[in-house]
């Protein structure tokens, strides 16, 4: 099979987008040596590195016509290619279905709350469309709960949707004797910093938490434009992108993950913390990928309250350890990988029918 994977998220810096671009186009090449992957774009991107042998750039718009890129550029590199199928990997595939195609829906929130999106009004227009008159052969959503809020929004037949978990990347790994970036004790948030994140709570619940114990607060991710810089206070650190290979170091040296966010397609940033062995504090969002190794919070007064035991139960937390590890060992980028190959193939099958 040789499949064109469509790969603009990987133009971005960091994030869920461009880690679930990556690391599954390179699980797919490893686990599939047979098929041909190419990623393609019409903005220069980065691909993964160390990449498979078969997963191959490909190219972008020859002409001025095809920097129309969803509706004559990518039709025609993936007549150039060859291509059997193609995946759009965030929220889209070409307009005109020559071929089969599978569609990517990371969540619903760019149609849940106008003030969590300052840039999303093609998906809204678009994706809506494409799933609705059926141009996209088949989705993937990467948990039971998006899958679902799909079916009823976008009146679709739930045999075209597939839940499909994703997970952290092998390399994020317990990093107990790394030298740590802060000294001071602290609780951790990572991930992009947008308004969904609910990070305002965040800050006044560790607020609450610093009245009683030096207890430092570190915010690590990519600041979207629409994100307000936060106020500088004592004992607040914020990183702005971290790299990749700091990432094990801060997870591990955390007292504990806090991810209260309003709403998440998955929740990447919580299976990379637990597999670095940390506790992990977050909201019913990510309950799907937490299980039962999460304390789940659904209120500020919680999340004083599960913040304060991290600090003054140090046995207690201990606990989370081995909770943590035990459930990222559950998901694996291959899984996902065979989960996602099984619905390509479904995908050339209803095509041909």
């Amino acid at each position: 099979m040789r499949v064109a994977m469509e790969a603009t998220s990987l133009t971005l810096s960091s994030g869920g987008l461009p880690r679930y671009t990556g690391e599954l186009s390179a699980a797919l090449a490893r686990c599939f040596p047979e098929d041909e992957y190419f990623l393609i774009s019409d903005q220069d991107f980065a691909a993964p590195q160390p990449a498979p042998p078969n997963l191959h750039r490909g190219g972008g718009p020859r002409t001025r016509l095809e920097r129309r890129w969803w509706l004559w550029g990518l039709p025609r590199e993936l007549q150039r290619l060859r291509a059997d199928l193609v995946h759009g990997t965030d929220f889209a595939v070409p307009y005109l279905p020559f071929r089969p195609s599978v569609l990517t829906l990371h969540d619903l929130s760019p149609w849940m709350d106008p003030h969590w999106h300052h840039a999303a009004h093609r998906v809204q227009r678009r994706t809506p469309v494409l799933l609705k008159l059926g141009i996209a052969t088949m989705i993937i959503t990467p948990t039971e709960s998006v899958r679902a809020e799909a079916i009823a929004r976008f009146g679709l037949h739930p045999s075209r949707v597939v839940a499909i978990p994703e997970a952290a990347p092998a390399w994020m790994q317990p990093a107990p004797d790394a030298p740590r970036l802060i000294a001071a004790p602290y609780f951790l948030f990572a991930g992009t910093l947008e308004p969904r994140k609910n990070l305002p709570l965040l800050i006044e619940a560790w607020g609450e938490v610093r009245r009683r114990h030096a207890i430092d607060l570190v915010i690590a991710g990519r600041r979207r434009e629409d994100f307000q810089p936060l106020e500088p206070a004592p004992g607040l650190h914020v990183l702005g992108e971290v790299p990749d290979e700091a990432l094990p170091a801060l997870y591990s040296g955390a007292l504990a993950l806090v991810y209260p966010s309003h709403y998440e397609g998955f929740g990447l940033p919580v299976l990379e913390a637990m597999q670095c062995g940390a506790c992990v504090i977050a909201s019913p969002a990510v309950a799907e990928a937490a299980g039962d190794a999460a304390i789940l919070v659904s209120s500020g007064t919680q999340l004083v309250e599960a913040m304060l035991k991290a600090v003054e139960c140090p046995a207690w937390l201990a606990g989370f350890h081995a909770r943590s590890l035990g459930r990222a060992r559950q998901f694996s980028w291959e899984n996902t990988a065979i989960l996602t190959h099984q619905v390509y193939e479904e995908a050339r099958r209803r095509f041909a029918a």
